[in-house]
């Protein structure tokens, strides 16, 4: 399973907004969690099981919460039971795919 989301606090003390204080206790998780992984700025996808995948979202929102009462999480789900590695083989078929690789 591919498992793309975004896990912030809906609120903050911030007084600019700013919510990357928090979002790293969450990429934390997601880091020490060992799973593939890539972070962008708005999404981190994370590769595993359904129970894997889950839990680290489970997780990393709990670490979220620790700062705001009100979280916002988006998920994104590609399952495709019996393929791995696919957080970098979709990418490398579309590169060959485009004479780019």
């Amino acid at each position: 399973m591919l498992l793309a989301f975004s896990v912030a606090p809906a609120t903050t003390n911030s007084p600019d907004g700013s919510v990357h204080n928090t979002v790293a206790k969450a990429i934390k998780v997601i880091r020490d969690s060992g799973l593939p992984r890539e972070e962008g700025s708005m999404f981190t996808t994370i590769e595993g099981t359904w129970d894997e995948c889950f839990d680290v979202v489970r997780r990393a929102t709990e670490a979220v919460q620790e700062d705001s009462d009100r979280v916002s999480l988006v998920i994104k789900c590609d399952i495709r039971p019996g393929y791995t590695g696919q957080i970098t083989a979709k990418l490398d078929r579309i590169t060959e795919i485009l004479g780019e690789g």
